[in-house]
């Protein structure tokens, strides 16, 4: 797959306790991101955070959540992007979702030929 020049980065944040028919959201969202066929998908976890509701989550040993902030990150063509944003609204029902051009410089996996 060649990708290059004008994209866009899809960000998604959610909890890690949040859910998708019984299963973590973020691995439902990597999952389809995949199925889809997208470029790629990376899923941040947070050390610190808060969202909407302004409650404080932590790694902190006094104050440990097990729900930590999660970003997940994608990268591709504006109309790639513009076709999962249609999954990524039925499945994220609380977050946070952001949208910006970008510019892909390089796309390249390991001991691919630099012609594809």
């Amino acid at each position: 797959m060649k990708l290059q020049g004008e994209g866009k980065l899809l960000r998604i944040f959610i909890g890690e306790s949040d859910q998708w028919n019984h299963k973590p959201l973020y691995e439902e969202l990597v999952h389809k991101a995949r199925d889809m066929g997208l470029a790629g998908a990376t899923v941040v976890r947070g050390i610190e955070g808060f969202g909407a509701k302004s409650r404080l989550h932590t790694t902190r040993i006094l104050r440990l959540s097990e729900d930590l902030p999660l970003v997940i990150e994608l990268v591709d063509t504006a109309e790639k992007i513009d076709g999962f944003l249609a999954e990524v609204d039925d499945m994220v029902e609380e977050g946070m979702v952001t949208v910006e051009t970008v510019e892909v410089r390089k796309y390249q996996a390991r001991n691919q030929d630099k012609d594809e």
